[in-house]
């Protein structure tokens, strides 16, 4: 077997293509989760915080040099807080969508099994036996 065959047989499997499907629904979702931090979370947050901008918060270690073309260095305190912030929503997501998915397999774990059908009265058992002698005899 080749490694092309073998490499087709790996992603025709259901685990696979189920995996990139959640990796192309995961990156959407960060984009939504991106902006609702950015835009609709911190807007307000700032605007009790008298105005501040998270996103600009930042303590400059080295400033800018126009002359020597050098760009500032800064730590980005505001970014990471916005950052911490996604990460909570994005695992509260997680781990509703998981508690869901765990409260439907109990669901599905504590359903009654189906009823056996009832086993043959003495009488219909005789008449069974009855027709496949005479269906052998036939």
């Amino acid at each position: 077997m080749g490694v092309f065959s073998e490499f087709r047989e790996f992603i025709a499997r259901g685990n696979v293509v189920d995996l990139a499907v959640g990796v192309i629904v995961g990156a959407a979702f960060n984009d939504i989760v991106k902006s609702l931090v950015d835009q609709v979370i911190m807007p307000p947050i700032g605007l009790m915080l008298n105005g501040v901008d998270f996103s600009q918060m930042k303590i400059v270690l080295k400033a800018a040099d126009a002359a020597t073309k050098t760009a500032e260095v800064a730590i980005q305190y505001g970014a990471f807080f916005n950052s911490v912030i996604k990460f909570v929503i994005v695992a509260w997501v997680v781990f509703l969508l998981v508690k869901g998915v765990n409260t439907l397999r109990r669901q599905q774990e504590e359903a009654p099994a189906p009823a056996a059908p009832p086993a043959p009265t003495p009488d219909q058992a005789l008449l069974t036996e009855i027709r496949d002698l005479l269906k052998a005899r036939g």
